[in-house]
């Protein structure tokens, strides 16, 4: 079966398979295949088509596990999945891309403010993106995340004990850092909300901020190197690596 919004969307700034195919760096039997045979390319190349053609990844090839993120989140999911490196930061919790499934689940039915059935779905969605780390060409991952993450009771000692002993697991990775910034560290920029940046392949890059209601995807250039300006600087907060690395597992013996 075909790719028939594809190649709708070609014919409308004039691409063809044999010169999309030059413009993205793949073969023009593949990019072919695309429209022909409804194959979906890697969420990189994905991007860059859309890219060229001036529509969201979304629009063209939806993605099988989109249903299961909320309705705003689908384009920055789009984007984690085509990014070559995500540098994320999270004050107060596990970043999405590292938590177990209990964690998530426990975060999500505080306060019986959603459904369980709204509950499963997202928690769904998230192991879905998590996906992204175990690709063939994974992007580089560095997560910068507050002790307090750490150490503050999340449902159980169990779910805790899991999710610190996971974070310590990741950490081992080859492209994934956690760092983390001690306890006794005084106020920091971060301090004032998570964000998440994207590289893309291009050069490009993007952010993400998301607060009590929805996220929201950040592309305007100053907005995006004010972001960048705050990364560098709770970066610089952080223990290195395997400093981080120890920490986490110090307190991995305190929920066991």
């Amino acid at each position: 079966m075909g790719n028939e919004t594809l190649r709708v969307a070609m014919a409308a700034v004039g691409e063809t398979a044999d010169s999309l195919a030059g413009k993205v760096r793949v073969d023009p039997k593949t990019a072919g295949r695309w429209v022909s045979q409804g194959r979906i390319p890697h969420a990189r190349t994905r991007y860059a088509v859309a890219k060229v053609l001036g529509r969201e990844v979304a629009e063209l090839w939806p993605h099988p596990g989109r249903r299961r993120n909320l309705p705003w989140f689908h384009r920055w999911a789009e984007l984690e999945r085509a990014a070559i490196s995500i540098h994320s930061y999270e004050p107060l919790l596990v970043p999405g891309l590292l938590q177990t499934e209990a964690y998530a689940r426990a975060i999500l039915s505080t306060g019986g403010l959603l459904p369980p059935a709204e509950v499963e779905r997202i928690v769904a969605g998230r192991l879905d993106r998590q996906a992204v780390l175990d690709a063939e060409a994974p992007p580089q991952l560095v997560a910068v995340i507050d002790e307090v993450v750490l150490r503050r009771l999340v449902g159980d000692r169990a779910v805790m004990a899991g999710q610190v002993a996971h974070l310590a697991a990741a950490a081992e990775r080859e492209h994934v850092q956690v760092r983390v910034i001690p306890a006794e560290s005084p106020w920091h920029t971060g301090l004032a909300g998570p964000f998440v940046l994207a590289g893309l392949p291009d050069g490009a890059e993007l952010a993400y901020i998301d607060n009590q209601l929805r996220g929201q995807v950040i592309n305007d250039p100053v907005d995006v190197a004010s972001l960048r300006r705050r990364w560098e600087s709770v970066a610089g907060e952080a223990l290195p690596s395997r400093g981080s690395t120890a920490l986490i597992r110090e307190v991995a013996t305190t929920w066991s």
